[in-house]
């Protein structure tokens, strides 16, 4: 006969096979447990036995939500969502055994990113854009990981922040803004991608767009903008970089070229006089005697060289 077991204080007589059953019952509840993921997974908690720190860091973090969202479809196992299955890495502990974004190719590092980020509004043409042609990841300006002042998100809320870190590969664009006249970056007053937008933009370069599809410059300089009843061809047509120098310059206003009378020159060269219009051709007008000074400060006279509402010569 088989002794008798206590269960919660009382004596009762329970035959082999029921002992047997009672005694599996933990491994099948833990069985039944893991059976939750899909093959292959291993959810948070097996990555916690081993990168406490990593996921306990990994819960200050914005992404730590797909931990709880039952909608994304990676609930208790958000880690694998970049990292990919990691049940054969839990029982090897091998690093070749799971997927790393850092050590990925920038198509497929930037495809794990967009699985969820896709079809948002900052990342129009993100797959087209400079960074992507160039190969460079999401994973080059965004870590996951970090916390506190190295978090990307805390990196890319301020000013300083955000320039250190498009300063760190776009080094010729960031000398530019030690010339004597250029946009106040240097100040923490501005950052790079208040014109620019990394992910990508409709408008070359990633500029980015204002009053629905105009140039990001429009949103400062409003008073540029117009509609006028005269307008400068080259403001509407060709945009500011015709004859500014964004970044920076040693000219004033950030032209590109050192006198006002060279810059205006490029384009109007030959000027008709008898045209109040201007039209292109013949020899300037004799009161433009190029040789003094006060005629080669063109804009003391077309000050309105954005447009005017008054002026087909856009005169003051």
């Amino acid at each position: 006969m088989v002794p008798s077991r206590l269960i919660s204080s009382r004596a009762v007589w329970l035959p082999p096979l029921l002992l047997f059953a009672w005694a599996a019952m933990p491994g099948a509840l833990f069985a039944q447990e893991e059976s939750q993921f899909p093959p292959g997974y291993a959810g948070t908690e097996s990555c916690a036995m081993c990168h406490e720190d990593v996921v306990e860091n990994y819960k200050k973090n914005r992404h730590y939500r797909l931990e709880t969202n039952e909608k994304r479809g990676w609930k208790d196992r958000s880690c694998e969502s970049c990292h990919g299955p990691g049940a054969k890495h839990s029982e090897s502990a091998a690093a070749e055994d799971i997927r790393n974004p850092l050590k990925l190719k920038a198509v497929d590092a930037d495809q794990g990113c967009l699985s969820c980020h896709r079809n948002q509004p900052l990342q129009i043409g993100r797959l087209q854009n400079g960074h992507a042609r160039s190969q460079t990841p999401c994973t080059s300006c965004h870590n996951v990981h970090e916390t506190g002042a190295k978090a990307t998100a805390v990196i890319h809320q301020t000013a300083a922040g955000v320039n250190q870190q498009c300063a760190g590969c776009h080094t010729d664009i960031w000398a530019s803004f030690q010339k004597p006249h250029r946009h106040r970056l240097n100040e923490g007053v501005m950052k790079c991608t208040d014109c620019h937008n990394p992910h990508g933009s409709n408008l070359a370069r990633n500029i980015r767009t204002v009053h629905a599809n105009e140039p990001n410059c429009f949103k400062c300089h409003s008073d540029k903008r117009g509609p006028f009843v005269f307008e400068h061809a080259p403001v509407r047509n060709q945009g500011c970089s015709t004859c500014h120098e964004p970044h920076g310059s040693s000219n004033p206003r950030m032209l590109t070229r050192h006198e006002v009378a060279n810059q205006c020159l490029e384009c109007h060269a030959n000027l008709l006089s008898p045209s109040p219009a201007g039209v292109a051709g013949g020899v300037p007008p004799a009161i433009h005697d190029l040789r003094q000074p006060r005629w080669r400060q063109c804009t003391l006279c077309h000050q309105k060289i954005h447009g005017s509402n008054v002026s087909r010569g856009l005169l003051r």
